[in-house]
């Protein structure tokens, strides 16, 4: 987008500029913050703006549905290096979560790193089925509500869809192939 296009864009000052590694290049617009199951469930989500930090965006959503972490005893989090700093890892470790993320560069290798491989092969199938399947990135919305709306419609659908499967007895819970018309 322009810069004239977006400024006069209802979502100036939610949006911003970010960089998307895995795409290399820079957008502007939002992010999408997930905190999903083993099996790809979506618990917490958020919307920020891409210039907030990742750990303060994390620490933001716990704080607010502070009752889902008190429900649940020793959660395992598993994140990127972007989730690296000793006193977030603190912070979660007195609400009771172990952050489980690879090591950075000249960094010993973390406890239960050989693991995250295969863990972040299901984060990243998470991320391909909004994507591809539910089209994520071409929500439409023109305001922040209606950008919100669209992403809780696609997290709302794979959630039904990976809960039906469940209980059905699909062998796949996630998969949307049943529900592709």
């Amino acid at each position: 987008m322009s810069r004239p296009t977006v400024q006069r864009s209802d979502l100036a000052g939610w949006a911003g500029y970010g960089y998307c590694a895995s795409h290399s290049r820079f957008f502007w617009g939002l992010r999408l913050y997930l905190v999903c199951t083993p099996t790809g469930m979506p618990i917490l989500w958020a919307l920020a703006n891409p210039k907030i930090g990742e750990r303060e965006v994390l620490a933001a959503m716990l704080d607010v549905e502070a009752g889902v972490v008190a429900e649940h005893d020793g959660i395992l989090l598993i994140s990127d290096k972007g989730f690296a700093s000793k006193p977030f890892e603190r912070q979660l470790a007195e609400q009771g979560i172990e952050l489980l993320r690879p090591s950075r560069k000249r960094e010993k290798a973390r406890y239960g790193e050989p693991m995250l491989k295969k863990v972040r092969q299901l984060i990243e199938s998470v991320n391909d089925t909004l994507k591809g399947q539910l089209d994520l990135e071409q929500h439409g919305g023109r305001t922040f509500a209606g950008v919100a709306v669209r992403v809780a419609q696609r997290l709302l659908a794979m959630a039904a869809a990976i809960w039906h499967n469940n209980k059905t007895g699909a062998p796949v819970t996630r998969s949307l192939i049943a529900y592709d018309h």
